[in-house]
């Protein structure tokens, strides 16, 4: 049985990912092996062993039957509801955010882990309402069901992570056949709620969002986070300076190098060539990934599919956008490459659900 499903596995999409790790880890040792003048990999060690554990994780996920998954999505919205609320009173703080759990040795971010929750539960939801979706009514509890984790995560703040709340489920009602004019009505809502929402972004948030357009209008304020990545990425031209050789990264120039702007230091020390490989597997991991919604026979499989598909896919385009300034600073880990044992695990966690629903299409068709 074994021998069969190790043929059935997608060991194509597992290559992908152990590369795009394989370069994270060297890539997060490169901008934090020195720290304060002493020389150490403790990043690099920590975010190795989660690897390691979670690729048993990944394992365990595609031997696993997602669709047992499905009974667990309402213990699992509650769960996460919970997770949620506890950052609020257990949390620990840092950069100005609210976002951690301490537990012991381990700092959990449970903001991550909920975007696979709410995968998972809105598929749950949406399997049995594919092709309903065409009321007012029909729709309210799924934004309801949305809207709940979403404002939990921005009271944080995370802007970042909430929005990818928005993107995964836009990206499942797409495919649960909302009706076109429920979302057209819905858009410009968003579009007329816009300025309210505003009033509600934190100081740093709006400065982000007004400079990304014109980050020299603050350089050494909100505008100092894009001036540095854009110099790091543009300075590594067409073969960078080499690993462990750029300056904006190793001279700590640039905030945040190992992990919301780890795709600044690819720039920088293996230049575009660097940058476009990397985009080059992201778009194999993610085009296999669509692939499987595509062949999945059943309504639950295609939309947990969906979802990780809508979860990786936004992540990566923001990310990269905001390093290239683009796009506003917000925060978002660019997947299986930032630093962080939370958003690894989840990221991992949801690759093996998508191994799980490839081989048990495999296993239909043979």
């Amino acid at each position: 049985m074994l021998k069969r499903e190790w043929k059935n596995l997608d060991k194509f999409m597992i290559i992908v990912c152990v590369l795009i790790v394989f370069i994270s880890l060297c890539i997060i040792g490169s901008a934090t092996h020195i720290n304060k003048g002493v020389i150490n990999y403790d990043f690099v060690a920590k975010q190795g062993v989660a690897f390691i554990v979670d690729f048993m994780i990944v394992l365990f996920f595609s031997r696993y039957d997602y669709m047992k998954l499905k009974r667990f999505a309402k213990p699992l919205y509650t769960v996460n509801l919970l997770m949620l609320a506890a950052v609020m009173f257990v949390g620990t703080s840092a950069l100005g955010a609210q976002r951690w759990i301490q537990l012991g040795p381990i700092t959990l971010q449970p903001s991550e882990f909920s975007k696979l929750i709410m995968i998972v539960c809105l598929a749950g939801i949406l399997s049995d309402k594919v092709g309903k979706l065409d009321t007012i009514k029909s729709i309210l509890p799924i934004g309801l069901f949305i809207g709940i984790p979403f404002l939990l995560v921005l009271k944080q703040p995370d802007l970042g992570t909430s929005l990818v709340f928005l993107a995964i489920g836009l990206g499942m009602l797409f495919i649960a056949r909302i009706k076109g004019t429920l979302l057209r009505n819905f858009f410009a809502i968003g579009v007329i709620l816009a300025p309210i929402g505003w009033h509600f972004l934190k100081d740093y948030q709006k400065a982000r969002i007004s400079v990304f357009l014109n980050p020299n209008a603050d350089p050494f304020g909100a505008g100092y986070h894009i001036i540095q990545s854009k110099i790091a990425i543009g300075s590594g031209m067409l073969f960078g300076k080499g690993l462990f050789e750029g300056t904006q990264s190793q001279l700590n120039f640039l905030p945040e190098n190992h992990t919301d702007f780890i795709f600044s230091v690819i720039g920088e020390e293996l230049g575009f060539l660097g940058c476009i490989f990397l985009l080059f597997l992201y778009f194999i991991l993610v085009y296999r990934a669509l692939i499987i919604a595509r062949e999945c026979k059943d309504n639950f499989g295609r939309l947990l599919a969906t979802g990780i598909v809508s979860m990786w896919s936004f992540q990566i385009l923001v990310n990269v956008g905001m390093t290239c300034g683009i796009m506003p600073v917000t925060g978002i880990p660019l997947p299986f490459m930032s630093y962080g044992v939370s958003a690894l695990t989840t990221n991992m966690m949801a690759l093996g659900i998508l191994l799980s629903i490839y081989m048990r299409q495999q296993t239909m068709i043979f």
